[in-house]
């Protein structure tokens, strides 16, 4: 059973930084894609950056030039170092996974991130608060 468990999260003032870890277990997949997600109050999960078994990144445009997505496959872990951070990054964060291609009602999906239906396991979230 694949297990995914966030820390790292806080409260930090605008401008602030933080690095969110992901430790990830139980899978097998020799392709996969990882990355994270964000769910502000009253908002939809929304993709924040993904990274795939090949090391090829993506980020959502609110993320370019602040976020980067890593991964240590060693100690089986995913890292989100946020720089910059704005009121409006205040959100829990979750880490995800899938293989690739992802399989969900009949469907193949190849791209990284899949539709989030797709995504196979998700973590318990990590809040993140910016104030400003």
């Amino acid at each position: 059973q694949v297990q995914l468990v966030e820390s790292g999260g806080g409260s930090v003032q605008s401008g602030g930084s933080l690095r969110l870890s992901c430790a990830a277990s139980g899978y097998t997949y020799s392709r996969y894609c990882m990355g994270w997600f964000r769910q502000a109050p009253g908002k939809e999960r929304e993709g924040v950056a993904h990274i795939d078994s090949d090391g090829v990144t993506t980020y959502a445009d609110s993320a370019k030039g602040r976020f980067t997505i890593s991964q240590d496959n060693a100690k089986n872990t995913l890292y989100l170092q946020m720089n910059s951070l704005k009121p409006e990054d205040t959100a829990m964060y979750y880490c995800a996974i899938s293989p690739r291609p992802a399989y969900y009602s009949g469907d193949y999906y190849y791209t990284c991130p899949p539709p989030i239906s797709a995504l196979r396991a998700w973590g318990q979230g990590t809040l993140v608060t910016v104030s400003s």
